[in-house]
């Protein structure tokens, strides 16, 4: 356990270092809580990964939805592959030093595959509004080659907004704290550490989070209310609630994305006294449940993962 917080030199004459945490208050028992963190992580991994092969591997599935589905597992997979090392260095091997470039381009990983995490969301939103308002021209509309173009162009905005973020804040000198508030670097965290004006780096932040989070959120919550409106307008109630059934799944991803993403914010924002161990719990909840969860969801709720996921396993094993 940390008793004392180190100031950094002057960027001038040395390379800034940080220090991560794992879970406040529970320093002393890093090897018992990597058991479940350990768990947690190989469990999204191989589920997203298990995801990614049925889907490229079973020809029923070539279909937008699950094109759509397998983008976000890729993206899910590159947040658990940018935390995990220094979560596992921190929890099981008490490792908690990280150089400030090695930080910079985690923070940028990590941010980046979230931004397309909500990307995708709002694509798979859209994916279903097509779905249920033009079902017959649905596979002419989504076709492959547009939707790898939605596909990069998600990769796209996420790597040109977050390119500035790393590169404004190598540019300040850290000489304060040099404690970070978690076993990652994020941004949030990192801009309240350099001993100089960082209203630059908050604005464009802020610029950030609204021109992606905020806006895809506006969109999927517009894509329902259009969804919504189409259903109303189907004459049969079989229909409609078949209809309805098709987008379960998503709302359920929705909701497990974006209510710890909310709960994160609303800590940051009205809780700046409340425990540390409060906003370790949340971050890790933000960046741990929904990979882990999504597969879940989609293998329980969808009929055609299942089926698919019972023929790839029974033609390898």
């Amino acid at each position: 356990m940390f008793h004392f917080v180190t100031p950094l030199r002057n960027q001038s004459s040395v390379t800034p270092t940080f220090l991560m945490t794992g879970i406040p208050g529970l320093e002393d028992k890093g090897l018992w809580l990597a058991i479940p963190f350990c768990s947690l992580y190989v469990a999204a991994i191989l589920g997203n990964v298990i995801v990614i092969l049925v889907v490229v591997t079973v020809p029923s599935l070539h279909k937008p939805m699950y094109f759509f589905l397998s983008m976000l597992a890729v993206t899910e997979l590159g947040v658990s592959i940018s935390t995990f090392p220094t979560v596992l260095s921190v929890f099981l091997f008490d490792a908690r030093e990280i150089g400030v470039d090695a930080c910079l381009t985690q923070m940028f990983f990590i941010h980046s595959f979230s931004i397309m995490d909500s990307g995708v969301l709002w694509a798979m939103a859209l994916d279903r509004f097509i779905a249920i308002y033009s079902p017959l021209q649905y596979v002419t509309i989504l076709t492959n080659s547009r939707i790898a173009m939605i596909g990069l162009g998600i990769a796209l905005r996420s790597i040109i907004l977050m390119t500035p973020l790393p590169v404004l804040l190598r540019r300040l000198p850290f000489c304060g704290s040099n404690l970070l508030a978690h076993p990652y670097c994020l941004h949030p965290n990192l801009i309240r550490l350099p001993c100089a004006d960082t209203t630059v780096n908050s604005r464009c932040g802020l610029f950030v989070v609204l021109s992606t989070f905020g806006l895809d959120s506006l969109l999927i919550v517009l894509s329902y209310i259009l969804i919504t409106k189409t259903v109303l307008g189907i004459a049969s109630k079989e229909r409609r609630l078949k209809a309805l059934n098709t987008c379960v799944s998503h709302i359920c991803a929705v909701l497990v994305y974006y209510t710890p993403m909310i709960g994160v914010s609303m800590a940051h924002r009205f809780s700046r006294h409340a425990s540390p161990l409060l906003h370790s719990l949340m971050a890790n909840v933000y960046l741990l449940v929904p990979p882990v969860l999504n597969p879940v969801i989609y293998s329980i709720k969808t009929k055609e993962i299942r089926r698919a996921l019972r023929q790839f396993l029974f033609q390898k094993f």
